[in-house]
């Protein structure tokens, strides 16, 4: 299918997200942008958390990375949906027990204003660098196999769609993005569906055929019971848990979602529902990269990893494939950074700021400022995109539960400490702690090969992280009795 055309129909989908954006932004106000003005259907938060959850990073890079670790992610999905089940009947109940609008505030009543605020500025810190590199890989490949054609450099490309998120999500924020999320939800999985079928078509093979082929040919493994190796079982199911524990339990941008229910029972539901849904799809993905794996094969492709999804679609499949491809492409891109730049924009109004607390401010000078942060995120995500485009990565997936390790362990580290001790903190003692502990595990992690010999050190840094910053938080507080936290009166 002609660039041109392509273009077209990725335009013609974005007026229909300005469409809904517009219809939702209607009479929004701050409490609107923040929380939904916690009137959300759970079953809409639920369906839209998925795209979200699964990202362009999913999408592309989970199918890719299929040839080289076969389906050793499924591993990581269960221990997710372990970590589903602490969100749910764990951390939820807390959340809405306080009435919170920031998670962070958590921090705040618990050990005070230093922890407040290092809690908000590590999810800032996590959220900016994982969205901005999950909306560098889809930017990376609309570009080499649409935009490029069109003779647009790829700092344009990704300007021109930062533009598109910021015009949808300006005014409504949560209560916008809660229904675009699941408009682009079902645009990401149309096109898994689709694409699997159509390659079940092409290789003439059934469901039950490719999953022999694909056993044959080694692919189909999940479980690793080597100890030493990074693939490990037991290390995939703690890690897979603790990524989902950290990563959408304690992170603004996924729970600003959940909270916008107005039920505690009915956001337990979406957390349940999505749990098992996420199941569902990660290993309908899983088989479509084993379906390219053996197309690339009978082709004789030597496209793998990230660009292999596209390179066959684009490559060697039918122009309607190609143009579901595209769309589903694109609705997994907005997802990911709509929400994070809107989570983003909350947490720094909110916890940094102190919007809400603001006397002196009416409602327009808090939406001011708030538009100017919003702004300023999306100039930042544009100024980071560019820079992961000098410093590309085989498989993107790797590279950002990477980052996850360093920058939520310490996040998982303080929320334990919170809940699981009765101790107090003071002074700077939490900025510090949370500091130390991802540059003690960068020295192991770098000097991994000369301590442990062949173990290696995978996902778990997380846990380790985390490990290290409940450690050095017991070290440095005190032994006075909490007070308990209580709801704000009303």
């Amino acid at each position: 299918m002609r660039p041109a055309l392509l273009l077209a129909f990725i335009l013609g989908y974005f007026a229909l997200l300005l469409a809904v954006a517009w219809w939702r932004s209607r009479a929004a106000d701050n409490q609107s942008f923040f929380i939904g003005n916690r009137n959300s259907h759970w079953m809409l938060v639920a369906f839209g958390m998925i795209g979200t959850s699964l990202s362009g990073v999913t999408f592309i890079s989970v199918p890719g990375a299929v040839g080289s670790t076969a389906f050793s992610y499924f591993q990581i999905a269960l221990g997710q949906f372990a970590g589903y089940l602490v969100i749910a009947y764990v951390l939820l109940p807390l959340y809405y027990r306080l009435e919170l609008t920031s998670i962070y505030r958590y921090l705040g009543q618990r050990f005070g204003v230093s922890a407040h605020r290092t809690g908000a500025g590590i999810f800032i810190v996590s959220r900016t660098l994982g969205a901005t590199a999950r909306l560098y890989l889809v930017v990376r490949v609309l570009q080499d196999s649409v935009l490029a054609a069109l003779g647009l450099p790829f700092w344009f490309s990704a300007l021109v769609i930062l533009l598109m998120i910021l015009l949808y999500t300006y005014e409504g924020g949560v209560r916008t993005i809660v229904w675009t999320d699941t408009l682009q939800t079902i645009g990401m999985l149309a096109g898994l569906v689709i694409c699997t079928g159509f390659l079940l078509q092409a290789l003439d093979l059934s469901a039950w055929q490719a999953w022999q082929s694909l056993r044959a040919e080694g692919l189909a493994r999940v479980f690793h019971t080597e100890p030493e190796s990074r693939f490990f079982a037991a290390k995939q199911l703690l890690a897979g848990a603790a990524i989902a524990i950290a990563m959408t339990g304690m992170d603004q941008e996924m729970m600003q979602k959940n909270i916008s229910v107005r039920r505690l029972a009915d956001a337990q539901k979406n957390v349940v529902v999505l749990a098992l849904i996420m199941l569902g799809v990660v290993a309908l993905f899983l088989f479509l990269g084993g379906l390219l794996q053996l197309y690339a094969t009978q082709a004789g492709m030597t496209a793998r990893g990230d660009a292999l999804f596209a390179a066959v679609v684009l490559g060697h499949l039918p122009a309607w494939v190609q143009l579901v491809f595209v769309l589903a492409l694109i609705s997994a891109l907005f997802p990911s950074a709509d929400g994070a730049i809107t989570a983003l924009t909350s947490s720094t109004c909110i916890d940094l700021l102190g919007l809400q607390q603001r006397d002196d401010w009416d409602e327009a000078r808090r939406r001011q400022v708030r538009h100017r942060v919003h702004l300023g995120f999306a100039a930042l995500f544009l100024a980071l995109v560019l820079a992961f485009r000098a410093i590309d990565s085989a498989s993107m997936i790797g590279l950002i539960l990477k980052l996850a390790g360093y920058t939520y362990g310490p996040l998982l580290g303080l929320f334990a400490f919170g809940m699981l001790t009765r101790r107090s903190l003071h002074g700077p003692a939490v900025p510090l702690v949370c500091l130390a502990a991802p540059a003690l595990c960068w020295l192991i992690d770098s000097q991994q090969r000369r301590w442990f010999g062949s173990y290696e050190i995978g996902l778990e840094l997380l846990l380790l992280n985390a490990a290290l910053c409940f450690a050095g938080l017991w070290l440095c507080s005190g032994t006075a009795q909490r007070q308990r936290v209580r709801a704000p009166a009303a």
